[in-house]
């Protein structure tokens, strides 16, 4: 480190010291996404057996997930460094593509984390509803989880999440199994079926194909919209790798997780569907029908919500603090006296929004597909292979510049981007067919966003049409 200065020395040996996940935090990171496996069987009910459970087509969606989990992790590794660290998703778009990328990544990464906060407390609110055998209000049971939010969200390091999001795997894990065994010996939540989707009292019955409208087929199938959640984490991968002491390490969580979360989706999928048909909830184990077997599922779903929800808003505030506090008004850094002040006062404002989304729309398997359209395809199907090519376009046009040599100043390029012979050399030399499968892949993944947000419309439209459905602010729950 002979080129930095005594405080640049300093303050590198501080980041090393912060930095002390390994790869096994990160798995247990990642599968802490409480938003995935009990949405599973809800998806299977709305597209039937043979698209919601053909092995082939459900693991592409993760295949693919893999591949540009590899891509994010490839290029933290070639641009991160100790002068320009990359610290969060936002960073890795601006290496590439520049400052006005980054905030327009910056706004769809906080309004995707804000939502899955919204989400997580809507679907604690519904288990303490349920388990109040609605004598509560429902807006009030949802406030109940905001205001405890307010108190977890002042954790400002991932490193103390570590133990937290351990518990939370296992407990998720726990309601699986348990879901699972009271499902099959408990008829349907009838009530709630019919509250939350309509459904009317009958027998149970399950379908190779699912006849639906267009727009609930878009919205809801499996393979689309529901199931992007079993790999909606990559939006948070750079954070992840920033906390890392070894980020080459990284792959080695990452894949853990995803084998973890494919198996529980395609096996709590069809287990569930096979025994509630058409009654599926979107929230699979509250769909018993005995009250004592729905509490024990809601008890553990309120504490792995938590922590989850505790992840997602820790996450959230920090992109809205570096990105706008600390990059646009020159505020203190987060580990200041000033920044835990500024923090403390950002949580209550972050949980009072997401209460207020939470209620506004209170189907949870509506606003997971919306959000899923918006923005979880684009983190993670859409923006990697994007900026795989970007970066290959810029390294491949670099490669007749002078080549660079440490402490001789600024390289001399021979041409600009305003010239065709940099693009023409950026986008046909080198691996031409490789930086074309990774445009294309991402102009798939946008158009598969932009479907996905129709059908999510049309669907929420449809869904406060219910007669009898849950109300925006209102104590009548969707359960």
């Amino acid at each position: 480190m002979g080129s930095f200065t005594a405080l640049e020395e300093e303050k590198v040996n501080a980041t090393r010291a912060l930095r002390v996940a390994s790869w096994a935090s990160v798995f247990y990171l990642i599968t802490t996404d409480i938003l995935g496996p009990f949405n599973a069987p809800f998806a299977i009910s709305q597209v039937g057996w043979v698209p919601g459970k053909l092995i082939p087509l459900r693991s592409r969606l993760g295949v693919i997930a893999l591949y540009t989990g590899l891509i994010l992790w490839r290029l933290y590794i070639r641009l991160d460094s100790i002068r320009y660290p990359v610290k969060t998703y936002a960073d890795l778009v601006e290496r590439i593509f520049g400052t006005a990328a980054r905030r327009a990544c910056s706004l769809l990464q906080g309004l995707q984390l804000l939502v899955n906060v919204a989400t997580i407390c809507l679907g604690n609110g519904q288990a303490v509803y349920q388990m109040s055998k609605r004598r509560l209000c429902f807006s009030v049971c949802i406030v109940i989880w905001a205001l405890l939010g307010m108190i977890i969200g002042q954790i400002r390091t991932l490193r103390n999440y570590g133990w937290l999001a351990n518990g939370a795997v296992w407990i998720n894990l726990l309601i699986i199994f348990t879901s699972m065994g009271f499902v099959a010996h408990s008829p349907p939540n009838f009530e709630a079926a019919q509250t939350s989707l309509g459904v009317m009292e009958g027998p149970v019955m399950t379908h190779a194909f699912v006849n639906l409208p267009l727009f609930s087929k878009v919205w809801s199938h499996s393979l689309l919209i529901q199931g992007v959640f079993a790999w909606g984490g990559a939006m948070i991968f750079p954070e992840m790798m920033a906390e890392m002491r070894r980020p080459m390490d990284f792959w080695k969580g990452m894949m853990c997780a995803q084998a973890l979360i494919f198996a529980a989706y395609l096996l709590y999928g069809v287990f569930i569907y096979a025994f509630q048909g058409q009654f599926t909830l979107p929230l699979a184990f509250q769909g018993v029908s005995r009250f004592s077997w729905q509490t024990v599922g809601n008890a553990f779903s309120l504490v792995s919500g938590i922590i989850a929800a505790g992840l997602y808003g820790n996450i959230g505030i920090k992109v809205v603090y570096i990105n706008i506090v600390e990059d646009w008004f020159g505020g203190p850094p987060l580990l200041s006296k000033r920044g835990r002040f500024v923090w403390s006062t950002m949580v209550i404002f972050y949980w009072a929004i997401a209460f207020v989304i939470g209620s506004a729309i209170p189907q949870i398997q509506t606003i997971t597909g919306l959000i899923a359209a918006i923005c979880i395809m684009q983190f993670t199907y859409t923006f990697p292979p994007l900026m795989r090519f970007g970066y290959d376009v810029i390294t491949d046009a670099m490669a007749a510049d002078e080549v660079y040599v440490p402490g001789k100043g600024i390289v001399n390029r021979i041409d600009t981007w305003g010239q065709w012979s940099r693009w023409r050399r950026g986008l046909f030399s080198g691996r031409f067919y490789f930086k074309l499968f990774n445009l294309g892949m991402s102009l798939g993944g946008l158009a598969m966003a932009c479907l996905g947000m129709w059908g999510a419309g049309e669907a929420i439209r449809a869904t406060f049409n219910i007669s009898g459905a849950a109300t925006s602010f209102g104590c009548k729950g969707p359960v």
